[in-house]
């Protein structure tokens, strides 16, 4: 297998998280892919998955619940658990917070920001 082209903006911080979230995408998504797509499926159990895996909430700030990162990091890691996953959909379906979070985070109050799903802030 030969060696895939890069962004010029990747250093070594960027292959770690393709590292991790190939490894995601081979142990959770590939296995499943063609089945999930040709049901119309989406497993919920896949956010707690990619958490676990230290994926979730790249590019936001780690006081928000994110864990850090910028769009180059977001991109390396969705790019490679597209390729290893084999499933766009599922990527897709990964990437759906980030309808919610930028609101949030750009107009939302204090509370708002801080608060986590079972969380005990107000709704």
């Amino acid at each position: 297998m030969g060696m895939r082209a890069r962004y010029c903006f990747e250093g070594e911080e960027h292959e770690e998280l393709r590292g991790q979230a190939r490894r995601f995408a081979t142990a959770h998504i590939a296995p499943n892919a063609t089945r999930w797509e040709e049901a119309e499926e989406f497993p919920r159990s896949l956010y707690g998955n990619l958490a676990d895996a230290g994926l979730m909430g790249i590019g936001y700030p780690e006081e928000f619940g994110g864990s850090k990162g910028d769009l180059g990091h977001t991109l390396a890691a969705a790019e490679e658990i597209v390729l290893a996953g084999h499933s766009v959909g599922t990527v897709v379906g990964l990437s759906s917070h980030a309808i919610a979070l930028p609101p949030i985070l750009a107009l939302g109050t204090e509370a708002q920001k801080h608060r986590r799903r079972n969380s005990s802030a107000p709704s």
